[in-house]
């Protein structure tokens, strides 16, 4: 009988350790920057997350679609009902036009990831008038 009340005590508590999750909730999944200029350079947006599980949440990595694309992260363990946040810098700099890129995040808990994505379009910078030669004095 008391190998049998053991065997259920390990069991609720291997049931209660499993129970045991981090879920990162974005409050936003995808920005679009619109129109912005080529000479601006940089341009960043911040994806505020919220830790809605019952376990700290750890952000193993963050991937940019490309390397115009950086990510950076909270790195420490994100509490229960806590918030982080992914930080990504695109630079707009020689890529004009219509753009869309694609940030994904691991978890430590969970093998689902989350797809977030930046997108806009990059107006170029105006070319310089080329001077005719007919206008070239002597």
């Amino acid at each position: 009988m008391k190998k049998c009340s053991l065997l259920f005590v390990c069991l609720v508590f291997s049931l209660v350790a499993m129970a045991q999750k981090s879920v990162i909730s974005f409050d936003v999944k995808e920005h679009d920057f619109g129109k912005v200029n080529e000479k601006d350079g940089k341009i960043t947006y911040v994806f505020n997350f919220t830790n809605k599980g019952n376990a700290p949440l750890v952000v193993n990595r963050v991937q940019a679609s490309c390397g115009c694309t950086t990510p950076t992260w909270t790195k420490e363990p994100v509490e229960p009902g806590k918030k982080g946040a992914i930080t990504v810098t695109y630079n707009t700099s020689g890529r004009p036009g219509v753009f869309t890129k694609t940030i994904t995040v691991y978890t430590a808990d969970s093998q689902d990831q989350v797809v977030l994505v930046i997108k806009g379009e990059v107006i170029p910078i105006p070319k310089e008038p080329v001077a005719s030669a007919s206008k070239v004095s002597k």
